[in-house]
């Protein structure tokens, strides 16, 4: 595990979980992908794993310090301070731009993946016949993913505890966008958007002394809905963490290679170019959700039919994309030889 030496260090660590908690928040890009390029995805899952009978026993004893150390609680820590940051701030930044610039938005991730592909692949070694197989697998798995329909909002908290399991894989897993999984099982603005808005004006009125949301019934069925979400985005994250753990331990080169082809195959689902599709009733007017939302049902990629300002600056920000990662990867690379 990497030692959190310095201010510097926290504070670039913060960044990185303000960075994996956009990405969640984003559909077709993934916490899981930030921390593979960051170059800290190894540590992450691992840590992860220390959350097992071992940890609860220390805990469950008072060996609070005992408990801090054996889980890396300090990396884990910073890395969630950054992750609940981003949930009201940068993730918010993010829901204006996609509203307002979304064409540049998704030009930069589709650019940010490419970079991806790169940098995971790059340090892979020899493609035989086998990892070509896995890599394809991946890229199936993907491509398929990234083609299925919506699915209609449900709010039954079992349903809601299965979505956070689902829906945190986006956190473990590189190229599997959880918040896209989230739009497939049809409760992406119920709980990435509604419940955490909902979380936010009630902290903001708790800061006022108003307790007038205790009986707003619609505020207090989002806050439960949260609340079960979260405990089944925790129960994910330390189940899943302990089955890519043991992956990464016995098979970690196929691991790779499935990775790699996730990524290849999220493509698809950042593809800049679309048009919404929504679903309409029988006169061909477009519908809505309990929150007044247009319910989208896919999206139609194109190829742009003419070389317009529009498409200059979505190249312009897919190569921004691309370079952002590779920026990373010379930071990361600097880092360790200063360490070193």
């Amino acid at each position: 595990m990497n030692k959190i030496r310095t201010f510097g260090d926290r504070v670039w660590l913060v960044l990185k979980g303000l960075a994996m908690g956009a990405a969640n928040k984003v559909p077709g890009v993934s916490g899981g992908m930030v921390a593979f390029v960051a170059g800290f995805y190894e540590e992450f899952i691992y840590s992860l794993q220390k959350f097992n009978a071992k940890a609860f026993k220390l805990f469950i004893n008072g060996r609070f310090k005992s408990f801090w150390n054996y889980v890396n609680g300090r990396f884990l820590g910073l890395l969630i301070l950054g992750m609940v940051i981003s949930y009201f701030s940068v993730s918010k930044i993010l829901d204006y731009f996609i509203i307002h610039y979304e064409l540049y938005v998704w030009s930069a991730f589709f650019g940010m993946i490419i970079g991806s592909i790169y940098y995971v692949a790059k340090d892979f070694g020899d493609w035989n016949r086998k990892y070509l197989l896995y890599l394809l697998s991946g890229i199936i798995a993907g491509v398929s993913i990234s083609f299925l329909e919506p699915a209609q909002q449900n709010n039954n908290l079992i349903f809601v505890f299965f979505c956070g399991i689902i829906g945190v894989s986006g956190m473990t897993l590189p190229g599997l966008s959880g918040s896209f999984i989230l739009i497939l099982l049809g409760n992406y603005v119920l709980l990435l958007v509604d419940s955490v808005n909902a979380l936010f004006d009630t902290i903001a009125e708790i800061l006022q002394w108003d307790f007038s949301f205790w009986d707003d019934a619609g505020r207090m069925e989002l806050l439960k809905v949260l609340i079960v979400f979260s405990l089944g985005s925790l129960t994910g994250l330390v189940s899943l963490s302990h089955f890519l753990g043991f992956l990464l331990k016995h098979y970690k080169k196929a691991t790779f290679a499935v990775i790699i082809g996730f990524i290849t195959g999220s493509l698809g689902v950042v593809w800049p170019w679309k048009h919404k599709e929504f679903e309409t009733d029988a006169n061909g007017n477009v519908l809505f959700d309990a929150n007044g939302k247009e319910i989208i049902t896919g999206y139609e990629r194109y190829l742009p039919s003419e070389f317009s300002l529009e498409t200059f600056l979505a190249i312009f920000f897919i190569i921004v994309g691309v370079l952002l990662v590779l920026s990373l990867e010379m930071y990361q690379k600097r880092k360790n030889r200063s360490n070193g």
